[in-house]
């Protein structure tokens, strides 16, 4: 298996449980007061798995990209504010993690 096929599995894969996450909230709001405790401990499980997932993908890209940020920068010194925003782009996968727990 090379590294491409395996970032579109795990891109496959968190999508899937953001799907799965969104479906048990929705469910959750037409459940009665019974259910709905139910479905909120799935929510919360559903928002710690999006934002550990979101954690293991951007580790996965930042150690790539940091290690081309560097051999660039090592290249030409001038292309220092590119390798740090090249660096800088995957940690916004995080915020999106974070704001699936604080939604849920």
């Amino acid at each position: 298996m090379n590294k491409k096929t395996t970032m579109k599995g795990m891109t496959a894969l968190m999508g899937l449980f953001s799907f799965a996450m969104i479906a048990s909230v929705v469910s959750a709001a037409e459940g009665d007061a019974a259910t709905t405790a139910y479905h909120w401990d799935a929510a919360k499980l559903g928002a710690g798995i999006a934002l550990g997932l979101a954690g293991v993908g951007t580790g996965i890209s930042q150690g790539q990209i940091g290690a081309a940020a560097v051999g660039m920068i090592a290249e030409d010194g001038s292309k220092f504010v590119t390798g740090l925003i090249f660096t800088a782009l995957p940690e916004t996968i995080v915020l999106f993690g974070f704001l699936a727990l604080f939604l849920l």
